[in-house]
């Protein structure tokens, strides 16, 4: 069983309560934000306790982003992603299944690093990124590790993101897709969670003493999104989740 929010010290609280605002930020357009959410949440309650942990929370986000921006973006590159997709949820819940926390931790710190070095190649090597992107797997390959990453750390936001931005696909309507892409995909790995106990009474308790973070985290991101320089805000979230993910994965 796991601690519940009152009955914790007030600092991890407070970190709980970070993560659960840095959710609500991710979906709002700022989605390298969502590793410092992974890293937290996993290191207050454990690895594989805060895969169903942060589950809920992504939906509260997911239901308040989609119609923020469903007049952006559309469903037709949601069903192009869904099968590759959903082939790599199931092979994350697989392994779900029978991995110690520790393996967790550390699968989690590697999903983490592999998210961030993604996201940072389209910046440090572009052409490299141009190359890998015209390969006609590509897509194909985005949506399983997608589904691999967000059933295993809820850590798919990068992969997908690199995908919808190898389309060219404008920054409001990438939004709007990833709402819409996200909601699905979450609102089907919520049996899979329940299944490994992941998502119970006790995690659902702790979801509502978080959600409000998550409120508050998608409708200030909604203004911030027009007003912070995405480029200096990407790189410091860079930055953290290396940090993160190395720490998951050797302490």
């Amino acid at each position: 069983m796991v601690l519940d929010c009152f009955q914790m010290p007030p600092l991890e609280f407070q970190l709980a309560l970070l993560a659960a605002l840095c959710i609500g930020l991710s979906k709002a357009g700022f989605s390298g934000i969502s590793m410092v959410s992974v890293f937290l949440l996993a290191d207050i309650y454990g690895a594989k306790t805060s895969v169903g942990l942060a589950l809920p929370l992504l939906i509260v986000a997911d239901l308040l982003a989609y119609p923020a921006f469903i007049k952006y973006g559309s469903w037709k590159p949601v069903w192009k992603l869904l099968a590759p997709t959903l082939a790599g949820v199931l092979a994350g819940w697989w392994m779900l299944s029978w991995i110690d926390d520790l393996a967790a931790r550390r699968v989690i710190g590697g999903c983490v690093l592999l998210m961030v070095l993604l996201q940072s190649s389209r910046r440090l090597h572009p052409e490299w990124f141009d190359l890998c992107v015209a390969h006609r797997g590509f897509g194909a390959s985005a949506g399983a590790l997608g589904g691999f990453a967000t059933m295993l750390a809820n850590a798919a936001g990068p992969v997908i993101q690199l995908y919808l931005l190898a389309q060219r696909i404008p920054k409001m309507e990438l939004i709007g897709i990833g709402a819409r892409f996200f909601l699905l995909i979450n609102i089907l790995k919520v049996p899979l969670n329940a299944q490994l106990d992941l998502i119970n009474c006790d995690s659902l308790w702790i979801n509502l003493q978080l959600a409000p973070g998550v409120v508050v985290g998608v409708f200030g991101g909604r203004w911030l999104v027009h007003k912070v320089p995405q480029k200096h805000f990407e790189w410091m979230i860079i930055v953290f989740s290396v940090s993160a993910g190395v720490r998951l994965l050797f302490f």
